[in-house]
């Protein structure tokens, strides 16, 4: 007999092969039971988790939880698509409170505590720059979804930093370059006295030099004041041409109704740099008829803008048949934007990320846009709108869109001004 273990003809050649293929898938079977294996295989489904600290609870609480809605469409859309690479998006939402010591902690808390991803959220200039601190330290991704100037500034900014948000140069400025060759050039401030307040003037009053445009008074009130009653006779007093509102949320349906019942109509325009679509709605068409102002976003550019209508169907269909309000589009932007260059990297690495974000030119809702390579600051535009009460379709339909300044890089601060190095 031959023995066949040592047989060398060709017809016991195949043996061989078929034996080592059973030896390796024996190895294969046992090295997928390992703990590497294991590893490996959950590291597929391991979700990517978003952070997304807001102020829940507040004077803007309202804003906030628009913010959360639109945020989650955005993750629902990425998981709905597949997510990356078997990997799907959850989305972890904390109540900064208003605070920014509150926000640096919930922020410390999503990195360190909850291993989030990446960050995006905000809705204060003063909690934007305490969540800016804590992930710029440890090179997470920010997102900010709140308007400031500072966030973008050479001295608050790194790689990960990003600015979804307008901010109150750009703001203010399309705000009075439509609005103080019309009605005049004797402006009053009343300013809410925080960043945002603050930053608003000075984007007034620099796109004002153009125009002659005089400073009668900036009058200074904390934040969250019920009561305006002590500084309407003094603004009356000063005969303005201009009210500017520079307050947000609460505190813009509190001095707007109080400055309504006043009777500062009858002979001043009031303006404000960001007319928010949910203060509109909580202060009602009287406190608010006449009141023109600035936003990133209305709904009701759908008529004209397609992505507009795309975004709005997708909110309607998510929410009841409500629409998306200014920040609620910032939320879904936001997060959006950073989960597109998860896919543009072919990544998760905050690094890499960062780097496709900054590339990232997108039309998720109201036209193009693009991230400016020296800080980081989206470049877009912004919609003059005016508050009605009369002609309305519905209960949203409570403004008409004036113009709409187009997106251009001319009309935010140079990158010299802000501390960015720029070389060519």
């Amino acid at each position: 007999m031959t023995d066949r273990s040592t047989d060398t003809s060709p017809s016991s050649a195949p043996a061989l092969p078929r034996r080592r293929l059973l030896q390796m898938g024996a190895a294969g079977a046992a090295l997928a039971s390992t703990p590497f294996a294991l590893h490996l295989s959950r590291a597929q489904g391991v979700p990517i988790k978003i952070g997304f600290p807001v102020p829940l609870t507040g004077a803007f609480s309202a804003e906030a939880q628009d913010q959360v809605r639109a945020a989650e469409l955005a993750v629902k859309e990425f998981n709905d698509a597949g997510g990356f690479k078997g990997r799907k998006v959850e989305l972890l939402v904390r109540d900064d409170k208003l605070n920014p010591g509150e926000a640096a902690t919930r922020t410390l808390e999503l990195i360190e505590k909850d291993k989030v991803d990446f960050i995006v959220g905000s809705l204060s200039a003063a909690t934007q720059l305490s969540i800016n601190a804590v992930t710029r330290q440890r090179k997470i991704i920010f997102n900010s979804i709140s308007q400031s100037d500072a966030i973008n500034e050479a001295r608050d900014w790194s790689l990960y930093t990003f600015h979804e948000a307008l901010n109150p140069h750009l703001t203010a400025g399309a705000v009075a370059r439509y609005a103080f060759p019309k009605f005049g050039k004797k402006v009053v401030y009343l300013t809410a006295d925080y960043a945002y307040g603050s930053e608003m003037v000075r984007g007034f009053q620099r796109a004002g030099q153009a125009f002659g445009v005089q400073t009668l008074a900036d009058i200074r009130h904390p934040l969250g004041a019920a009561d305006y009653s002590a500084f309407l006779p003094r603004i009356q007093a000063l005969k303005p041409d201009i009210l500017v509102l520079a307050n947000f949320g609460r505190d813009l349906v509190n001095s707007a109704k109080q400055a309504t019942d006043f009777g500062l109509k009858s002979t001043t325009k009031i303006i404000t740099p960001v007319l928010l679509y949910t203060s509109r709605l909580a202060g009602g068409p009287e406190a608010f008829e006449g009141i023109l102002g600035g936003t990133s976003y209305y709904w009701g550019m759908e008529d004209k803008i397609p992505a507009a209508k795309t975004f709005n169907d997708k909110f309607r269909k998510a929410y009841s048949g409500t629409v998306p309000s200014d920040y609620g589009a910032l939320g879904y932007a936001g997060v959006r934007s950073v989960l597109q260059a998860v896919l543009n990297a072919d990544s998760a690495d905050n690094t890499r990320v960062a780097i496709a974000l900054r590339q990232l030119k997108y039309n998720w809702y109201k036209g193009e846009q693009s991230y400016r390579k020296c800080d980081h600051q989206s470049v877009q535009s912004v919609v003059i709108v005016e508050s009605k009460s009369k002609n309305m379709k519905d209960k949203f339909d409570v403004f008409n869109v004036l113009s709409i300044e187009a997106p251009d890089e001319k009309n935010l601060r140079t990158c010299d001004e802000m501390g960015h190095k720029v070389t060519t």
